[in-house]
């Protein structure tokens, strides 16, 4: 089994952070950013389980893409207006991002997927 990336448990922390901030950060009542946190951070929490036990160069991807989904969210489900909603989105996003990215960078075998499937 191929060793998992410390990246892959700190975006699960982040998905359950994420899942769970519309009652930590008393949100829930804002219907849209809260349905947003709570898909999104349940999504975030299943690929990085999957991430974990069946790592593999794409999943990163998918991560990343996430991330990415978090910090455009309140613009484009025009919540932006609620600082601290928008703001937790926006920086939980950007350290998704980050770690994938991260992820991707020191994995070997994403070099090659990426030529293989990618570039062609």
């Amino acid at each position: 089994m191929k060793m998992t990336r410390w990246q892959d448990w700190a975006e699960l922390v982040l998905g359950v952070w994420l899942a769970a901030s519309p009652w930590v950060l008393e949100f829930a009542e804002m219907e849209v950013a809260a349905w947003n946190a709570w898909l999104t951070g349940a999504a975030i929490i299943v690929f990085s389980l999957i991430e974990l036990y069946l790592p593999r160069a794409w999943e990163e991807l998918v991560s990343a893409l996430m991330g990415v989904w978090l910090v455009v969210s309140p613009f484009a489900l025009k919540f932006r207006t609620e600082e601290m909603v928008s703001w937790n989105a926006i920086l939980v996003g950007l350290l998704i991002v980050a770690f994938a990215v991260w992820a991707m960078v020191r994995d070997d075998n994403f070099g090659k997927w990426w030529h293989d499937h990618v570039t062609g």
